[in-house]
Order: C-alpha cells, then structure tokens, then sequence
C-alpha cells in the first residue's frame, strides 16, 4: 500500500515537487485531468492535492500519512502532528495590515477593532495577549476588501512581498509570525511505517543541507 502525501495545491506544491524529486522521491504521474489523488510514477506513493489550509487536517486524521504546509496552517489548525523538518521555501509571514491613513497608534490602543482574516484562532490570540477586545470576521478570501469596503479595521494575514498591500493602500503594523513550508507526519503512521518514512526523511534532509551550486 502506497504512502499518501497530502500537498496543498498552488506554488507550495510545485516547489514541494522539486525538492522531493531532488531527494529521489518519485513524482506523481503526470496527466492532463482533474484527479485529486495521483499515485507515483513507481506506485510507492500517492499524492493529494488539497487546499493549503486543509493540509494539517488530513495528516492529522490519518487521512495522509505525510503532509506538507505552511506553518501558519499548521498553528491556525492546531494540527496534533510530528513536525520533523522546516522545509527551504514557502517564506512569508503572517502579520496585522491597516488602511494607510490609519492614525498612528499602538494596537493595544484601539478599541473593538473589527478584523477581517482567514486566521481567527491566531489573531484572536495575538490581540487577546495585548489585552485588545477585538471583533473577528472570517474570510476564505479576498482579505484586504474587509477595509476598503468598511467591514473591517484591520486585516490579519500573510505577507510575502506585500505587493497586494500596497496594490490596496494598505501597511503592514506588526508581525505575528514568520512561516515557511514545514513537512508533517501522523504520529501514527510515523511509528507504524517508520521504515518507510524515515528513508524519505533522510533523503530530504540529505538534499536540503546540500550547498547550492553557484551557476557563474
């Protein structure tokens, strides 16, 4: 029976592809269709392709046997998982973003903001540490309309660039968090296939402590 690897659809993946085929990992078979599970060129694994967020869910219920996720997915879902690796991609940070013409003033000084995020458990325990009573609006998408539409005060999510914020006269006031790309493992199936997956694991550690040639 194939090990299952849960990857969240998008960027994340595709960066996901290339190091586990650096690390000799086989890669899905490749077919023009909208197949959610895609078993391995050599049958030794399938892959899932889920949403970002979801990720940590289906390792964490066994539904995968490895995963992997941002770390920001992996703290808002409060995955119960084996985290044996940070991974070298995925770098962003998840952070607190205001109107620009937001008076200046410290958070803890504003009173029952209205914040729009897709990440209500870590937001509502940043702000809850600075003793600030905030109203949280959750959204799936589209974060930075909250504002511009007055829905919301403030917005909590990632940042990578900030590109979109300054797209959306908006800045960035305070990080929550950095997050990258971290591999998870059910704690289950760590013990249970633990030959299986500790080879993985150390062909991917192998590769990821390698120095990156110099093209020049």
């Amino acid at each position: 029976m194939p090990l299952t690897i849960a990857l969240p659809k998008g960027r994340m993946a595709d960066d996901a592809l290339t190091w586990l085929a650096r690390a000799g990992w086989s890669p899905p078979v490749v077919e023009d269709d909208r197949r959610l599970v895609i078993p391995s060129e050599d049958g030794s694994l399938a892959y899932l392709l889920v949403k970002p967020m979801d990720a940590p869910v289906f390792v964490e219920q066994g539904a995968a046997d490895i995963g992997i996720a941002g770390l920001d997915a992996v703290r808002e879902r409060a995955a119960d998982v084996y985290e044996p690796m940070l991974l070298p991609f995925g770098h962003c940070r998840l952070s607190v973003a205001a109107p620009a013409n937001r008076p200046h003033r410290p958070l803890r000084l504003e009173i029952s903001p209205r914040v729009a995020t897709k990440y209500p458990r870590l937001a509502e325990a940043y702000f809850r540490s600075r003793g600030v009573s905030a109203e949280f609006i959750y959204l799936s998408g589209s974060v930075e309309l909250g504002p511009l539409v007055d829905m919301a005060d403030l917005i909590v999510d990632i940042i990578q660039t900030g590109s979109t914020l300054r797209a959306n006269n908006l800045v960035e006031l305070r990080e929550i968090m950095p997050s990258q790309a971290v591999l998870i493992v059910n704690r289950a199936s760590y013990r249970l296939h633990a030959d299986r997956i500790q080879p993985l694991l150390q062909s991917l550690r192998a590769v990821i402590s390698q120095p990156i040639e110099n093209p020049w």
